[in-house]
Formats: structure tokens, C-alpha cells, sequence
């Protein structure tokens, strides 16, 4: 048993291992950073990530992302585009892909093409709320204040997702969430002026 004098000594060396374990997880989360050659956190979408569809006339082409500074342990990657500014009552999905591998840190231009012919060797999209496995492009509505579109590189625990064929964004959030090492998000803006046609994404 402690003496009186050696509790508070040892209470201080508690407190401060937990500081520095606190320390170390900070500096981890802020090292896990994503980026893209085609935008900066807070700007607008260019317009060529637009979907061509619903009102909206884009190139529906997916924007370059890079990523560095992952957690120890990481034994693949996840990415999603998300909107949850969409008046849907439960945001809208853009984009999701998994199963990238751990030496993968980078997509290139329009690797959210359909058929995955341009995405790294292993990893597949999950089908989004347009319907369609693939990257599905902003369309928000016409005259809406600008929508954020949040993208997010998630380090996962597990080297693969087992995911069934028609699995849906949600099943796929729900899976990287319960594998999670950390993430690192990218957030852009994009509106439409008002006239050019009904949409909600």
C-alpha cells in the first residue's frame, strides 16, 4: 500500500502518461491529411465533377485525391464523397469505394468511372444513391445556398471489406466505421443559380 507521500507522486505520473498518450493521438489524427490537385478544403467544385443527369450537365468526372500520414496498423483504405446538405432527410452518397489496398495512397482523375477499369487493382465501388456503382456527380438544386460535399479517406484495421455484390452506402458506412483506424476529410462547395432545372442532389 502507498504511503501518503507517494500517492500524489504516482497520481502525477498517471496523469501525465495521459497527457502524452492524448498528445501522441492528436499528432496522429492531424498527420492522416487528404488533398486534391483539382480543389482545396473550402473552395468550389469545379464544375466538371458535376453529374450529367436529373437537370444537371457536368462531365461526372471524380477529382484526383491523395493522402498521407495514415495510422500504424493500416491494412487498407476507404473512400467516400457525401453530401449532407441533399434535402433527402439522410444526406446523399456520391461516392464510395473500398478494399484499397495499404500501399495505395492516391486515386487518379476519374478513377470513379463505371466499371472500376481505372481504380487501383483490388478495390470496387459501392453502389451510391444515384443507383449506380460508380462516382455520381454534384447536382444540387438550383437556387439552394452552396452544398458541401465531404470527402473522406478512412484507414481501416482489416486488409479487406466483406461486402456483399448489391451492397448499399449504408451497409458500406456501417463496415468502414466498425473498422476504422482514423480518417482525414476534404470538404468543397457547389451551387447552381437559380433556372437551370430541377434536381436535389
Amino acid at each position: 500500500m502507498p504511503t501518503p507521500a507517494l500517492r500524489p507522486l504516482r497520481r502525477l505520473r498517471a496523469m501525465t502518461a495521459l497527457a502524452a498518450l492524448g498528445i501522441a493521438l492528436a499528432a496522429q489524427a492531424q498527420g492522416f491529411t487528404l488533398s486534391s490537385p483539382d480543389f482545396a478544403e473550402g473552395s468550389t467544385l469545379p464544375r466538371r465533377f458535376e453529374y450529367n443527369g436529373f437537370g444537371c450537365a457536368g462531365d461526372n468526372q471524380s477529382p484526383a485525391l491523395r493522402w498521407s500520414g495514415a495510422p500504424a496498423g493500416t491494412q487498407s483504405y476507404a473512400v467516400t464523397a457525401y453530401d449532407p446538405d441533399a434535402p433527402t432527410g439522410s444526406g446523399w452518397w456520391h461516392w464510395v469505394v473500398v478494399n484499397l489496398p495499404a500501399s495505395v495512397t492516391e486515386l487518379r482523375p476519374d478513377a470513379g468511372a463505371a466499371g472500376g477499369a481505372q481504380l487501383p487493382a483490388g478495390a470496387s465501388h459501392v453502389r451510391i444513391d444515384y443507383g449506380v456503382a460508380a462516382w455520381g456527380g454534384a447536382c444540387p438544386p438550383e437556387g439552394d445556398a452552396p452544398h458541401r460535399y465531404i470527402f473522406t479517406v478512412h484507414a481501416l484495421k482489416v486488409p479487406r471489406l466483406d461486402l456483399p455484390a448489391d451492397a448499399t452506402a449504408a451497409l458500406a458506412g456501417f463496415m468502414i466505421h466498425a473498422n476504422s483506424l482514423g480518417k482525414a476529410t476534404l470538404t468543397a462547395r457547389y451551387g447552381r443559380p437559380a433556372g437551370k432545372g430541377a434536381s436535389s442532389k
